[in-house]
């Protein structure tokens, strides 16, 4: 890599960096290119030489989020068991919302750039739902039950929104008027996952870890 290679990749690099800090710091509605270059205190054409416009720095920033996303869900601890494995990436991607959760927010909880003027960003949110789906469909295979098509996608959909609704409750303060117990929020999302295994005749392990309060 030349020098001034180099010195273009560390700009494409700290714009990515400066949208992400103004988007976790005023909000994402407040991201412009504008703004992206003069807080890195380059021309306001910089950044237009690595990215086209706003939406694409926020579609290479979401495209990242879901890889990230999916690398957790394939780090999980892995068995010989699929519902026991189907039950670890519960346990991943509710560790994954605690840990990151502005990604967790730009990937599940904001409207997407375009998708058709960014299919490397839809590429891996595909791949990401794909580690479910394929999750769900071994699972049903090994109890000689093969689902088709539509009923692997229900079936997938189903585990997603129901977790995915007792995350973003915690990340929300629809929670607060109801005066619930510390350690009713602390085990809500680990709760809908016991439930999803019912619902898929898993057997959870023993002592599943309360989560943290996602906030």
């Amino acid at each position: 890599m030349t020098a001034a290679s180099g010195r273009a990749e560390d700009l494409r690099e700290a714009c990515i960096a400066q949208a992400l800090h103004i988007i976790d710091e005023i909000g994402l509605e407040r991201l412009s290119m504008r703004d992206v270059a003069r807080r890195l205190g380059v021309s306001h054409q910089a950044p237009y030489k690595h990215f086209k416009s706003r939406d694409h720095i926020l579609a290479e920033i979401i495209r990242r989020a879901f890889d990230d996303f999916a690398d957790a869900l394939r780090a999980r601890v892995r068995s010989d068991n699929p519902a026991a494995d189907f039950y670890a990436m519960g346990v991943a991607y509710i560790a994954f919302a605690q840990a990151r959760p502005l990604y967790y927010r730009l990937m599940f909880a904001s409207t997407l750039p375009e998708p058709e003027q960014h299919p490397q960003m839809m590429i891996s949110a595909r791949c990401a739902y794909g580690l479910l789906r394929d999750g769900v469909q071994v699972l049903f295979a090994a109890r000689g039950s093969p689902l088709s098509p539509s009923e692997l996608d229900l079936e997938a959909l189903f585990a997603w929104s129901s977790l995915h609704g007792s995350v973003s409750l915690l990340r929300t303060d629809a929670l607060t008027p109801l005066d619930l117990a510390p350690q009713t929020r602390q085990r809500l999302a680990h709760h809908a996952l016991d439930r999803i295994g019912a619902a898929f005749l898993l057997t959870p392990p023993a002592a599943a870890p309360p989560e943290e309060d996602a906030q």
